[in-house]
């Protein structure tokens, strides 16, 4: 089965635009030593990135584990254009970056040594699949890296019930895709359920209020709040909130990052297994 038939860029709800694009750098680089501090594998390890996007995971991982090589793919021309660029201007020379399909991924069977999955499986309609498929291209004893969020996981002040309901819309739109940006919380059954062993799950929590303006400005209200504005003209349409609603939601959800009083919390799920056989 083909990622077209999946309908994999069609539910990629926050589209790929230019403000896209410079919402996942700052997402990166706001949560990269959260996520990435303990993150380490053998040097020369072959490591395929898969469905890397504009590049903003891989300039970060493999600045961090620059011992190793990369081979990191998408579907997406322009957005493997802009990778190119950003690969390059960071001056990582052990990076190769193609076009290529999930389910069509131009490998050899066993070829990589560690698979680096990130923010993907939530905007597909059949994690499991993709999993499965990708199982095939990692060597016996390999490892597999998954990282996704949970959009369910999300609390804050001050929570006016616009605001709230603004976040939840950001959910049922991608629940209207057939995706689960819950998925975070599956990650472990999941993973079992497409063969890996020794799978192993850590809940990494981003905490933001008034004592830390860099994780307020970064990841609130760059990161954060253009995912919720992305689905504006979705929600709008589905009525599943008026303008006036989705105004006051959007701007208290601002508060939250502005505020003296604001606060904000969201939790990431990191996942590692195995592949035995």
């Amino acid at each position: 089965m083909s990622s077209g038939e999946l309908g994999e860029s069609k539910t990629y709800v926050h589209g790929y635009g230019e403000r896209e694009a410079q919402r996942l750098m700052d997402q990166a680089g706001s949560v990269r030593d959260l996520i990435h501090h303990d993150t380490a594998f053998p040097p020369d390890s072959r490591i395929l990135e898969v469905a890397c996007g504009v590049g903003a995971q891989t300039v970060e991982i493999a600045q961090q584990l620059s011992d190793c090589r990369f081979v990191s793919f998408d579907k997406i021309p322009h957005s493997v254009g802009l990778a190119k660029v950003r690969v390059r201007a960071a001056g990582l020379q052990r990076v190769h970056l193609l076009t290529a399909d999930l389910f069509e991924a131009p490998f050899k069977p066993e070829s990589f040594d560690v698979l680096f999955v990130s923010y993907l499986l939530e905007h597909l309609p059949d994690p499991l699949a993709a999993l499965t498929s990708l199982k095939a291209l990692l060597r016996p004893g390999g490892d597999l890296l998954v990282v996704e969020g949970d959009h369910g996981s999300c609390y804050f002040h001050p929570d006016t019930l616009e605001a709230i309901r603004a976040w939840k819309c950001l959910i049922e739109v991608q629940a209207g895709l057939g995706c689960d940006s819950e998925i975070g919380r599956r990650l472990y059954p999941l993973l079992q359920s497409a063969g890996f062993e020794d799978v192993r799950v850590s809940p990494r929590m981003v905490y933001a209020d008034q004592s830390r303006p860099h994780v307020q400005n970064q990841f609130v209200l760059q990161t954060i709040v253009p995912m919720v504005e992305g689905v504006r003209t979705e929600v709008l349409a589905k009525g599943l909130m008026s303008p006036a609603e989705w105004e006051k939601g959007v701007a208290d959800l601002q508060k939250t990052g502005l505020s003296s009083k604001g606060t904000f919390c969201y939790t990431f799920f990191k996942a590692s297994a195995t592949k035995r056989s």
